[in-house]
């Protein structure tokens, strides 16, 4: 999937995208992509020019389960990986695999991906090249081997097969999921030791979930970035611009599962519409902090948040400096280096855990830092309810990037995190958010 030189450069400036118009531009791109390096890696075996991830891991695994970013090499390792097994290519299978099924979302996606596709099993495949025979929905290979498509949205399809081999695209995007492994399973039954792919882009589901913490599953896990030099010229750079940091990049480009509770407090997806650069001039800026009780390797993290309020009363979220495993003189000494990176008027710090302690580090580190204490009356979300108000209503942004509070964000529900973490970032930014909500003292204009 190499660029040619004469594709039109992406991202040109036609007004704002939507995330679903973006990805649309992003796979019409991809999908451009001539085959130059199809080309130029044709005349070598396949295990001399993939990357180790595109190769199968060691083991007695009955599924192998790779989960990567868009244009990382999932569709090539797939369509290279069936390939030599159905003509039994060693060292990948020591003999051919006659019945596979190949499973997608849809039957257009199994055939325009899977099979047509630019880095699919025709293109792979040398020559003699399989025939595709349309009106029985299957793919012959020249020895015989047969590989049948099936959609996603028709799980009964699969009864009455039987394979020895089984491609499954997309997993995370099936349409009926559970019903479809569950038939794909009970139809993998020839052979010696019938195995099974799985490529996909990952999302939280279920499914997914259990699948990788099969025991017979092995994982691999591919970032876009691996696959750079095979993708268009300028592709990677406007992805990271966009999306670099984000939650949806982290999905999308970087391969990784990301939790978003269906009970969670903030709408993660509209704090990522509304992301902006913070103003040129903040009336009021505050650094809250929310310490641990202890400074063990087992304590929770040093919540350290700063904001600022503009001259619109929009507060923006501006820096997420939060300490892992630090000793009191070491988050103390953060927060103010933060306090005195932004000109910010006021530290202000939960006190319920170390009490007057609190405040004794932060003057013996700077004693002239405005401090202001605060404590916890109510429970955590009985304090973030107000905060997640304010977003709701577009009163709170987040100027920048913020990975790890963004994902405390997306995994708070009414019982906590998930596994009964403490919410430190999050709660460092309900004092922040909280301390310029009520107006304050007279502000203070500054430029950043």
């Amino acid at each position: 999937m190499a660029g040619n030189g004469d594709e039109e450069p992406f991202g040109e400036d036609e007004g704002p995208l939507t995330d679903t118009e973006f990805w649309s531009e992003t796979d019409e791109l991809i999908g451009r992509q001539k085959g130059a390096v199809l080309e130029r890696s044709a005349v070598l075996p396949w295990i001399d020019v993939a990357r180790p991830s595109q190769l199968p891991p060691p083991g007695g695994w009955r599924q192998w389960l790779i989960v990567g970013g868009r244009g990382s090499g999932k569709t090539r390792a797939g369509a290279e990986w069936i390939r030599a097994m159905a003509v039994g290519e060693s060292p990948f299978a020591d003999r051919p695999h006659m019945r596979i099924g190949l499973l997608a979302e849809t039957l257009a996606d199994a055939r325009e991906v899977m099979i047509d596709g630019e880095s699919g099993l025709l293109a792979v495949a040398g020559h003699p090249r399989p025939v595709f025979e349309a009106s029985r929905r299957r793919l012959v290979f020249s020895n015989g081997a047969i590989a049948q498509i099936f959609s996603s949205e028709d799980p009964d399809a699969l009864r009455g097969y039987q394979f020895d081999l089984a491609w499954g695209d997309e997993l995370a995007k099936w349409v009926q999921g559970e019903a479809c492994f569950d038939n794909l399973q009970l139809a993998l039954r020839l052979g010696k030791s019938p195995r099974a792919l799985f490529t996909t882009t990952p999302r939280p589901i279920p499914l997914l979930k259990r699948l990788m913490a099969d025991p017979q599953t092995a994982t691999t896990h591919m970032k876009t970035a691996e696959n750079a030099g095979n993708l268009a010229p300028g592709f990677l750079a406007a992805m990271s611009q966009r999306y670099g940091g984000t939650r949806l990049g982290r999905q999308e480009l970087d391969g990784e599962i990301l939790s978003v509770r269906e009970d969670a407090l903030f709408d993660i997806a509209r704090i990522e519409r509304e992301r902006c650069d913070a103003p040129g001039e903040l009336e009021r800026i505050v650094v809250a902090i929310d310490p641990p009780a202890t400074s063990t390797k087992r304590s929770d993290a040093c919540g350290i948040v700063a904001a600022g309020r503009g001259a619109d009363g929009t507060i923006y979220v501006l820096a997420d400096k939060s300490r892992r495993r630090a000793k009191p003189h070491e988050w103390a000494g953060a927060a103010i280096g933060l306090y005195q990176a932004l000109q910010a008027d006021r530290i202000v710090a939960e006190v319920n855990q170390g009490g007057d302690m609190v405040e004794a580090v932060i003057r013996a580190a700077s004693p002239d830092t405005p401090f202001q204490a605060v404590r916890a009356s109510r429970g955590k979300w009985l304090r973030a309810e107000p905060v997640a108000a304010l977003y709701e209503r577009g009163r709170v942004r987040h100027a920048g990037r913020f990975p790890e509070l963004e994902d405390e964000m997306a995994d708070f529900g009414a019982d906590g995190l998930s596994g009964g973490r403490s919410p430190d970032r999050l709660d460092a930014l309900v004092w922040a958010v909280n301390a310029l909500a009520g107006g304050g003292e007279a502000p203070r204009i500054r430029g950043l």
